[in-house]
């Protein structure tokens, strides 16, 4: 894929996962080749890259739309979500180093402080620290396939989607979730660590399940 291509992909991915593009939109080739800086060619790879990420579909006499998401299939993306993050929680215990360790620790610390600071960006500060925590997770698990499964099957969507049902409470709440990761792989206990993982994600399952 060019440079032109992975940046159209990208760029539009990131704004379907932000809220940019919403459940249903139409995506004009024209109009993305401007928002994206590129020509139309890279937005049709795009496109074909985000069908395979399931974040597009094609409809008859509409052509490429963002996906949307029913009740049954956020719940099944849950369960892949709590399958394969829980894996890669047991493999980072393994593999923990304090470095990576120390930096989620940071992210706890930023989390409980946007929290408890009153700022009005505390959900931003969030939705990167979380990312960033998640993220650091899979460094560790050391497994590339495992990432890639997770970037292909896991909408991210869904996780903003999730957040914007918190309050301060339930983010303080999975916050401490990730504390409590922290300590399970601080301590080398793939077991532990997977438990706390798995809970973790299916209690936002419910709570977004509760909010709906």
């Amino acid at each position: 894929m060019s440079k032109a291509s992975e940046r159209a992909y990208r760029t539009i991915r990131e704004g379907i996962l932000r809220g940019r593009f919403a459940p249903g939109d139409r995506l004009v080739e024209e109009e993305l080749a401007e928002y994206c800086g590129v020509s139309r060619t890279p937005i049709r790879d795009a496109i074909r890259r985000l069908d395979g990420d399931m974040l597009v579909r094609w409809e008859p006499n509409r052509g490429a739309v963002v996906a949307s998401l029913s009740d049954e299939d956020v719940g099944d993306l849950f369960e892949i979500r709590a399958l394969i993050e829980g894996h890669a929680a047991r493999r980072a215990a393994e593999r923990a180093d304090p470095a990576t360790l120390d930096r989620l620790d940071a992210e706890v610390a930023a989390v409980f402080e946007a929290l408890d600071s009153g700022s009005p960006y505390y959900m931003e500060t969030f939705l990167d620290a979380n990312a960033r925590f998640h993220d650091a997770v899979y460094d560790m698990a050391g497994s590339e396939r495992l990432r890639e499964i997770r970037q292909r099957l896991v909408d991210q969507s869904v996780v903003l989607r999730t957040v914007r049902q918190f309050a301060l409470e339930d983010l303080r709440r999975s916050n401490m979730h990730h504390a409590d990761l922290i300590a399970a792989l601080r301590a080398g206990d793939g077991q532990w660590a997977q438990s706390v993982m798995v809970a973790h994600i299916l209690a936002a399952h419910r709570r977004l399940a509760g909010a709906e």
